[in-house]
């Protein structure tokens, strides 16, 4: 079926929207431990289309044919960005992801008139398949895509809170480089809340829960070098919820599915060799919003990571500091980017 759908792919011909292309920053480290290109898989939420309507413009603008997997989710292989998703953005309204038994036969019928029905207030999400960093201009064309066609964001109504994800795959697996990406995102944490939602209405949004004050003042020691086991056991005792900026559950689920599993036997995670970085506003209709300020922040994570002398001066910082979370943003940065 594969095959088939890239041979569909490869008749029609793309048809890109002209767009000023932003600049994105390269992270410090571009390859994997075997020498391969490390990727990203980003995810953005939006209304006013339905998934079927997204999809369809998607597959015209980028070089694609839409495939219905049920009545609100489709895929889309596209020349530009491989697979992309599109879904309506609640696991109910979709009868393939069900178990078997009863719900597999109503929810159907059930999910095609209430989906419909909600297809403007429920957001749908596209999430691309694991790309290079260079592709990543191209989810800006995609953006302008969904807007083109009538797609909204976060800015298009009180209640909006439609999330952008990025989930970078980690350049290493060893305990040493997870601590070091874990330990840059939480010092910054302040200053990259502050630049998602510079004011006091844009505050309102959506955030993810931050990591507790203690746990950060035991992760940013100095001397904090865990193993991978006790990574995970401090990890999970302090923070057993995917509501996170920085949601590590399914990084630790992939390396050891085990001990994650033995403190959290419920909750829903997809393992990956990924970080899952999550910001709650999508812009979408915005015609001068882009993804790459997000993505370049989360570049200036890895730059810090990246540095372990600057690490460990701000992490002792951070333990003396006494002050308002604004001033913590301010020191941060001036340590960070001096």
């Amino acid at each position: 079926m594969a095959g088939e759908r890239v041979s569909r792919v490869d008749r029609v011909e793309p048809r890109l929207p002209e767009l000023r292309t932003p600049d994105f920053e390269r992270p410090p480290v571009l390859t994997r431990a075997d020498g391969r290109p490390r990727t990203v898989g980003v995810e953005i939420e939006f209304a006013g289309l339905t998934a079927g309507a997204a999809a369809q413009a998607i597959g015209d603008a980028l070089g694609g044919v839409p495939e219905q997997q049920d009545p609100h989710a489709y895929t889309v292989v596209t020349q530009a960005l491989g697979e992309i998703s599109v879904e309506l953005d609640s696991r109910y309204l979709h009868p393939s992801k069900m178990e078997d038994g009863i719900l597999t036969t109503v929810m159907p019928k059930l999910a095609s008139l209430f989906g419909a029905a909600t297809s403007y207030v429920i957001p749908c999400e596209v999430v691309t398949a694991p790309i290079p960093f260079d592709r990543l201009p191209a989810v800006d064309r995609l953006v302008d895509v969904l807007r083109r066609a009538g797609g909204r964001g976060t800015q298009d109504g009180p209640f909006y809170a439609f999330g952008l994800h990025f989930n970078p795959e980690a350049p290493r697996l060893d305990a040493d480089t997870i601590t070091a990406f874990l330990k840059s995102f939480v010092l910054l944490n302040t200053w990259l809340r502050r630049e998602v939602a510079p004011d006091a209405t844009r505050g309102l949004l959506g955030f993810a829960d931050p990591f507790p004050d203690a746990y950060i003042r035991h992760l940013v020691r100095p001397d904090y070098r865990p193993d991978q086991h006790a990574l995970i056991a401090d990890y999970l005792l302090a923070n057993p919820t995917r509501n996170r900026d920085c949601d590590l559950l399914p990084l630790l689920t992939y390396l050891d599915e085990d001990q994650v599993r033995a403190m959290l036997p419920n909750e829903k995670i997809g393992k990956r060799p990924t970080f899952h970085y999550r910001l709650p506003d999508a812009r979408v209709s915005d015609p001068g919003w882009s993804i790459a300020p997000d993505w370049n922040r989360w570049v200036a994570v890895e730059r810090m990571a990246a540095d372990p002398e600057r690490l460990d001066r701000l992490g002792e910082a951070y333990l003396s500091f006494a002050g308002e979370p604004k001033s913590w943003a301010d020191l941060s940065a001036r340590i960070a980017f001096a």
